[in-house]
């Protein structure tokens, strides 16, 4: 009998993400685990006694492919109260199984072999492969370090021919920065006229500082009819074991886009999906949630003040960049794993988010954490 001695990877460069790697290490070394993006403390207790009132209740069978419509209803009316744009919740708004899901079928419903998908890097991790998979052609547009600004004109440059899609992520992860109105019209300007389609990862949306707000590629005209807008429930809510997400994205988008997340995921758990359904009509939970993280924010940021770290607070997200160049030139992935292992702190290396592994001396930490942890890992970063 002939046994089968190896097989032919989609994805040959793809290893464990170093998200699992650096949460692994943190585990094993006892370490602070500031490394991969999940909060260290609970979602709201409300939150989990409308889940247990489903399960009582029997909501515990398969929810409709693109959502229950009590979530995709109340998800809608957010929408318009937050942005001011009606979304259909019958046509127009899916309930996926995590944002990551939701920007895999994004790609899938319009890639095809030989397009190409412009991606700013630093990037996160999900958008490569999902290009790759889908016979795209990633085409990177790298962000210079420290401001990490987009040069439209060298987005100008890039869109060829082949272009299908443009992948755009605000709050940006991993670095914070948000777009601003005049990046809206400078990306709608490039594609007014194409047949070009926008991805957008805004799972940050509620977490924006300093009195900004969060530009949504929904609010710009041009940008909203070509965008498939995806989010997450999971970060604005504390749940992000839940992996519930969303796409909003105008019906004939999200007619191609429910053709592949029915043979993904089909439909996400029920009973959460109506605990968030009620969720979401108390607005406080997610407009308060920008001064908690900026808190949480400041607090990582005066703990590591007087180190040797040097950084700029970031706009959005909850993470923050700092800079180690003055303290040693080692690879950001070595110093990753060092400091988890001697100092017990871990982080993520920001090297991993490019292609070709560009090392700024830059390593991401996560400050969705307790209060004591952050001050914890401050006085300890201090010491280096």
């Amino acid at each position: 009998m002939n046994k089968i001695k190896d097989i032919s990877s989609k994805l040959p460069y793809a290893g464990t993400t170093i998200f699992t790697v650096m949460s692994k290490l943190a585990t094993d070394e006892e370490a602070l685990n500031l490394s991969q993006g999940f909060p260290s403390f609970d979602c709201s207790p409300l939150l989990t006694e409308r889940v247990n009132h489903y399960m009582k209740k029997g909501f515990n069978q398969y929810a409709p492919m693109s959502g229950i419509p009590p979530l995709r209803e109340s998800l809608a009316e957010k929408t318009e109260k937050v942005y001011g744009i009606s979304y259909d919740p019958e046509t127009e708004v899916t309930i996926t199984s995590g944002a990551t899901e939701a920007i895999f079928c994004a790609v899938t419903a319009v890639v095809h072999p030989g397009d190409e998908v412009i991606i700013f890097e630093p990037a996160y991790d999900s958008y490569v492969p999902a290009i790759d998979l889908n016979g795209g052609t990633p085409v990177y547009i790298t962000l210079a370090a420290p401001d990490f600004k987009i040069n439209w004109e060298e987005v100008k440059t890039a869109i060829s021919s082949k272009t299908k899609a443009i992948i755009v992520n605000t709050p940006h992860n991993p670095v914070g920065n948000i777009f601003t109105r005049e990046d809206l019209d400078a990306l709608a300007a490039l594609i007014r006229d194409k047949e070009i389609f926008v991805i957008s990862d805004e799972v940050y949306e509620h977490i924006v500082f300093d009195g900004e707000i969060h530009h949504s590629m929904m609010t710009h005209p041009v940008l909203r009819e070509r965008s498939f807008v995806c989010g997450s429930f999971g970060k604005t809510y504390h749940t992000t074991g839940w992996k519930i997400g969303y796409c909003l994205a105008p019906k004939v988008l999200s007619e191609e886009f429910r053709r592949i997340h029915q043979y993904i995921t089909f439909s996400t758990v029920t009973p959460m999906q109506y605990a968030l359904a009620d969720f979401l009509k108390i607005p406080s939970h997610y407009e308060e949630l920008s001064r908690f993280y900026q808190d949480k924010r400041d607090k990582f940021n005066q703990a590591i003040q007087a180190s040797r770290f040097k950084f700029t607070p970031s706009k959005g997200s909850f993470f923050q960049i700092v800079s180690y160049k003055e303290i040693t030139d080692e690879y950001d992935y070595d110093l990753a794993v060092r400091l988890t292992k001697e100092i017990k702190v871990a982080s993520i290396p920001v090297s991993v988010f490019y292609n070709d592994k560009i090392d700024d001396k830059l390593l991401r930490f996560c400050f969705a954490k307790d209060d004591e942890i952050l001050e914890r890992a401050g006085e300890i970063l201090c010491r280096l």
